[in-house]
């Protein structure tokens, strides 16, 4: 998907890096669902996701993510090299992550969750869980936009 150029300054751009499409059609419905109308643009491995946020090739005039939605078994380049480019790059680097994991293991949530995410949370995403951490992402300086409501989701 190509990204879109801001359409308001202060909106917030959310950056979805996730292989599956099923889950992408499930984040975007959980965001409806919860009221967020922020832009996601979407890309589907790790190797495009560095394109993304180094602003190469057909990304060169993305807009950079304030946000990162980041499937932690990407197939191919790993969420490891993406997290690694994000913490590099001084503009990037207090970009909140959110984590997902698809692993039921608690030894591997508790990995991934030590890892350079600031939150972590496991797939399938339950709907109720997935519009806490949403919107407890006001916690990091981040603001969600509503429909119908100025206010950030808290």
């Amino acid at each position: 998907m190509t990204p879109s150029k801001r359409s308001e300054p202060d909106a917030v751009e959310i950056l979805l890096i996730e292989a599956n499409h099923g889950d992408v059609r499930l984040v975007r419905e959980l965001f409806a669902e919860a009221g967020v109308t922020n832009e996601i643009n979407v890309v589907y491995d790790g190797e495009t996701a560095l394109d993304y946020v180094r602003q190469r090739g057909e990304y060169t005039n993305a807009p950079a993510p304030d946000v990162v939605l980041l499937d932690l078994e990407l197939p191919g380049r790993k969420s490891e090299d993406v997290l690694a480019t994000l913490n590099d790059r001084p503009e990037l680097a207090s970009v909140p992550v959110l984590g997902m994991t698809g692993s039921t293991a608690e030894a591997d949530i508790a990995q991934s969750s030590g890892s350079d995410v600031d939150v972590s949370i496991q797939k399938p995403l339950e709907p109720a869980e997935f519009v806490d951490v949403v919107r407890g992402m006001s916690g990091f300086g981040v603001t969600i936009v509503r429909k119908g409501s100025p206010e950030i989701a808290n």
